[in-house]
């Protein structure tokens, strides 16, 4: 744990906030927790701002195989207490192409490897309270590799059809936000006909 205060004097700016200084007030591998006295803007008081700071890219992977057929992940998370289907996802350093750490870690958790990976978007995940971005890609061409989960994860794997996934997010089968940006952005961009015709045939089919 860490306790850093820095000053600023002058105050430096965020836009239209006075930003006094900043604070770590927790600290681990991952993240940081920063606190920011700050002025408000519309009423010239004094205020705070708590701002959790990430340390890796957040990375996600939607896989198709020659049949249409998609992999998910599940796992349970620690900090909803619950079990979770997810797509492929993990972080990522910020020094590292994305497109290394999706196929990393899409191996490390399905055992498969990728010969293409097409990017399907990039996101701002919850950027009232943090700075955390996430980005996707479609991963196709699989082969066999080898997994290798973290210590900490006990994982399981699900193959199922995209229409088969996309119906669980329908539901509301499927809480994980970024396996649900993955999965309607792949589709919406599907049927606007923004991805190649092989990848939109698997996506759009209802079987």
């Amino acid at each position: 744990m860490s306790n850093n205060k820095v000053r600023h004097d002058p105050p430096l700016r965020r836009g239209p906030w006075q930003v006094h200084g900043e604070e770590t007030v927790f600290e681990n591998p991952w993240l940081a927790l920063k606190r920011y006295p700050i002025t408000q803007p519309n009423t010239g008081l004094p205020s705070e701002y708590g701002v959790v700071h990430f340390k890796n890219i957040a990375v996600g992977v939607l896989p198709l195989d020659t049949e249409g057929y998609t992999y998910l992940i599940g796992q349970h998370r620690f900090a909803f207490d619950a079990y979770s289907w997810e797509l492929p996802e993990g972080g990522g350093r910020l020094d590292v192409p994305p497109e290394e750490t999706a196929r990393r870690e899409l191996e490390e958790e399905t055992g498969l490897v990728p010969s293409d990976l097409l990017p399907l978007g990039s996101w701002q995940t919850s950027n009232s309270v943090t700075d955390e971005r996430a980005v996707a890609f479609i991963a196709t061409g699989l082969t066999p590799g080898q997994t290798a989960p973290d210590p900490s994860e006990v994982l399981s794997l699900r193959r199922l059809k995209f229409s088969e996934l996309l119906a669980l997010v329908m539901r509301g089968e499927i809480a994980d936000a970024f396996t649900v940006l993955m999965v309607q952005t792949a589709l919406l961009k599907a049927q606007a006909g923004q991805l190649p015709d092989e990848i939109s045939r698997h996506l759009l089919a209802k079987d």
